[in-house]
């Protein structure tokens, strides 16, 4: 059954400013709330008063209530005040038809000024106002009075409530994890806390709560989940901050398949909780392997509102093409791939040479750009090396048509899958190729285990220390297993695969896990292949090591960025515009001038004095 709506009343309302309606005509009421406009007839003084919950008109008449008109008279925007009076519908023809409130006002008989206001730095009922965003920033108590940012700021309370009763309904439990941590390799720098009571030592900040829900499993706890804040001393941009939430969540005695199964239902009765109005493109949602991801899309997190995907040329270029570039890239074992730009071939020179550049910026050696004409004949500054024949094959292989646009990159393969990828979103956005209304979620799993890294001669987790192998590949972690001094580039594990997926959302990575190594031999030597000696793992995963000495259950997981989701689901393209104080782009805070230099006393108490930092003036 639904629940019974809630009563806000307090002593200065009996009503929000979004709740009454023409049935409500006839009735005493209290409203209270901020001036959103005020409007000054003379006898007549019309203000629209604004709380969270909506707008509703208020009218002061001087005949039927001078005191109250005159106490009126000193409103100003932003102004906190009460008002006492009848609920009246409106005069035929001044309906709102654009509030919910729209069909009735307060005819105020009693005026309360709660608070004056100076006047704001930036409009707050003007939606279209162009606001510079450290101004926002600075004022943010302010900018969130207005409606925009209430409404994302709204939807993110519904994610999360909904978030919390889905998991709760499957059997999971919330643990709440402490933020004062030891430091651990997450793949970014760490905040670190020096401790008062133990000079010398530091706490970190968690990257996430990686080890402590896997102890948690070890524990018993079975099923796990946290609305988890997490803090990572990184570069920032628009889908990163330096502290930010995640949904972490864990089980036990899962493989794969069922952590997937379960993250996919849940994701989709959160997003129909959250935006019933917003379709959700596919279900079930498509999965990818890391590698058909990167041949089709160029990109692990691709964006499958629209088409435009990645083309092999190699079968039609096969027995030469005249055109020295590709011809010599195949014969080096490279890839020559392309997308078709629909509707772009009249592109000017200008926009070729745009795109040739932003090619180049993202390490291509150039761009090769075709357009396809009537008749299917290529005209470009290479069609003249190609023949008739060779023409037909390309535009047959790309699937383009007549004034399409044919993208071509010759290089290797991981440079011509990731340029032309981003020229796919970059040239999808410009375009306008997607719904901005659809919601494209897909699974990309089975990413590689492992990544050489030459100048530290180890392999590297291409996603978290933990994540466990898939069964086919764990004969290659153990096979030429030695000493750290045998690692190298040719060791069998770089060709592992890992048991890591991750769910993506309209082109932005909106979570990833991965089924862990539970047995502690398998963990031992996976972190051995990391670079780690015994005594380095002892020193920074010896609880773990430890505890899976004790019997740990198979387990797996996910985290997944609840600002990013929120933003995706609000049609964001920025975190900071679904958190309510969020950092800027240089990481500080203006409104509370955060960071700032501490008192000489609070460095005294930790035996700590400041050296400056090398390299810096």
């Amino acid at each position: 059954m639904p629940a019974e709506p809630v009563s806000l009343a307090t002593p200065y309302r009996t009503h929000t400013n979004g709740e009454l309606r023409a049935d409500d005509a006839g009735t005493r009421a209290k409203l209270a709330g901020w001036v959103h406009r005020r409007r000054d007839y003379g006898k007549l003084i019309f203000i629209d008063l604004r709380d969270r919950h909506g707008i509703t008109q208020v009218v002061i008449d001087a005949a039927d209530a001078p005191e109250a008109h005159a106490t009126a008279s000193r409103l100003r925007s932003e102004y906190v005040v009460a008002f006492e009076g009848e609920v009246a519908r409106r005069q035929p023809g001044t309906e709102n038809a654009r509030l919910p409130t729209g069909d009735v006002e307060l005819q105020a008989r009693t005026v309360t000024i709660l608070n004056e206001a100076k006047t704001p730095p930036f409009y707050l009922n003007d939606p279209d106002a162009t606001i510079d965003e450290s101004l926002r920033l600075k004022y943010r108590y302010l900018d969130i009075r207005r409606e925009a940012m209430q409404r994302r700021l709204l939807l993110r309370s519904r994610l999360v409530q909904a978030i919390r009763e889905v998991h709760h309904a499957n059997g999971f439990v919330e643990v709440e994890t402490p933020n004062l941590i030891k430091s651990t390799p997450e793949g970014a720098r760490d905040f670190i806390v020096p401790s008062r009571l133990q000079p010398g030592a530091v706490y970190a900040l968690p990257q996430s709560p990686q080890q402590l829900k896997q102890l948690l499993m070890v524990a018993g706890i079975d099923r796990y989940f946290q609305i988890a804040r997490c803090f990572r001393d990184e570069d920032l941009r628009g889908d990163r901050q330096p502290e930010f939430t995640q949904l972490d969540l864990e089980m036990s005695f899962v493989d794969e398949a069922a952590v997937m199964a379960f993250v996919e239902r849940m994701v989709i009765e959160v997003t129909r909780a959250t935006v019933p109005d917003r379709p959700i493109r596919e279900t079930p949602f498509p999965v990818f392997t890391y590698a058909q991801a990167m041949e089709r899309f160029g990109s692990d997190k691709p964006d499958l509102r629209f088409a435009m995907e990645l083309v092999d040329l190699a079968p039609a270029l096969e027995g030469g093409s005249g055109f020295r570039v590709f011809d010599e890239t195949l014969a080096n074992g490279g890839r020559v791939k392309a997308i078709a730009a629909p509707g772009m071939a009249a592109a000017t020179r200008r926009e070729t040479d745009d795109l040739t550049e932003y090619a180049r910026r993202h390490g291509a050696k150039g761009l090769v750009h075709l357009a396809v004409e009537a008749g299917g004949d290529l005209h470009g500054p290479i069609a003249k090396f190609l023949s008739p024949e060779l023409q037909a094959r390309l535009v047959s292989a790309s699937g383009a048509g007549e004034g399409d646009l044919l993208l071509i990159v010759a290089d290797t393969a991981g440079v011509t899958n990731d340029v032309l990828g981003r020229l796919r979103q970059e040239l999808g956005n410009r375009l306008g190729l997607a719904d901005p209304n659809e919601l494209a979620y897909c699974w990309v799993h089975e990413f590689p285990m492992y990544q050489w890294d030459a100048d530290g001669h180890r392999w590297d987790a291409t996603h978290n220390p933990f994540s466990g192998v898939l069964p086919d590949d764990e004969a290659l972690l153990t096979t030429n297993a030695g000493s750290l001094d045998d690692r190298s580039p040719d060791d069998p594990a770089g060709k592992a695969r890992a048991m890591q997926y991750d769910i993506a959302l309209n082109g932005w990575e909106l979570g990833g896990g991965s089924v862990r190594i539970w047995n502690p031999d398998l963990l031992a030597r996976s972190f051995n292949l990391q670079g780690y000696t015994r005594d380095q793992m002892e020193e920074r995963f010896g609880a773990m090591l430890e505890a899976f000495q004790y019997g740990a259950p198979p387990h797996g997981g996910i985290a997944l960025g609840i600002d990013r989701w929120a933003a995706l689901l609000s049609h964001q393209t920025n975190i900071r515009e679904v958190m309510a104080f969020p950092k800027t782009q240089s990481g500080t805070d203006p409104m509370l001038e955060a960071p700032s230099a501490p008192e000489p006393e609070q460095y005294e108490e930790l035996g700590l004095r400041f050296v400056g930092v090398p390299g810096r003036a």
